[in-house]
């Protein structure tokens, strides 16, 4: 059998041309997304019937800085699209329940529920957003079950994420932290230690109405201190105590609220991003 021929000049010029291959193929692709002419127009329709599969004119999304991290020693940096409600300088971005400047105190950049000031809501309203929430119950434990570092987050001012020192402290399975009060215990009791700084992340759907008649029911998803514990639950209607609840119309925005139990109870790091289709 003849040996085909592998001499270093042929297969120079092989590499070459692979390489001239190669590099129309990248240019053309260049081309193409400089072009915005990436994906296809003759593939199957999603349903809905507005975009393709891979559609090419499908709009890309937006770039956001993730932000950094939150530790024990100091918060993080939220995302770039956020609306910070609280960056430990001020309370600029709060009101009591009278419209009037906030009575809770500010120390060491956070914000301190202080008792017989009341509830605190945020001057700016959402509808569905993601909520982070960083808070630390105190470090001396006083009382205990819902006497024991209690505070709440609400949504709309009306739907409350329990805030409370649930470590090795029983209580009512709906009251315990991150419950959604009343109505939906955590999946699991992810708290820490007295003291220290947890966090909430809140995917909150409002409820949507026609006139006076509720069209669908707000929805949440809650991660405690990165643990999922409540996984896209229905909410029954505002949070009420010892008492069925139930929705009335109500608009499609509303604020932050935080809760006055009278337990001084830390919050910082406190950024909102609206979620829109």
């Amino acid at each position: 059998m003849t040996r085909p021929d592998v001499s270093p000049h042929r297969a120079r010029r092989r590499l070459v041309t692979l390489a001239l291959a190669a590099g129309t193929v990248l240019a053309a692709a260049i081309g193409a997304w400089a072009q915005g002419d990436l994906g296809f127009t003759d593939t199957p329709l999603l349903p809905g019937g507005r975009w393709y599969v891979h559609d090419s004119r499908r709009p890309h999304p937006r770039v956001v800085d993730p932000g950094i991290a939150s530790s024990q020693a100091a918060p993080g940096r939220p995302p770039s699209d956020a609306v910070v409600l609280f960056d430990g300088t001020d309370l600029s971005n709060w009101r009591d329940g009278e419209g009037k400047p906030s009575k809770w105190r500010l120390e060491g950049g956070a914000l301190v529920s202080t008792g017989g000031a009341g509830q605190i809501v945020s001057v700016k309203e959402f509808g569905d957003c993601q909520l982070h929430v960083e808070f630390a119950t105190p470090v001396q434990v006083k009382g205990s079950s819902q006497g024991r570092g209690n505070s709440g987050v609400f949504l709309f001012n009306r739907y409350e994420v329990q805030v409370l020192d649930s470590f090795q402290n029983p209580t009512y399975a709906d009251g315990h932290a991150a419950a959604i009060y009343g109505q939906h215990p955590p999946l699991v009791n992810a708290s820490r230690k007295p003291g220290e700084w947890q966090m909430y992340d809140i995917i909150f759907t409002a409820p949507r109405f026609k006139g006076a008649e509720l069209v669908s029911p707000a929805y949440a998803t809650v991660f405690h201190n990165g643990v999922v514990v409540q996984n896209h639950v229905e909410i029954l209607g505002p949070t009420v105590y010892r008492q069925l609840p139930k929705y009335v119309a109500h608009g499609e925005r509303g604020p932050i609220g935080l809760q006055d139990h009278g337990n001084p109870v830390r919050f910082r790091n406190i950024w909102v991003r609206e979620l829109k289709d």
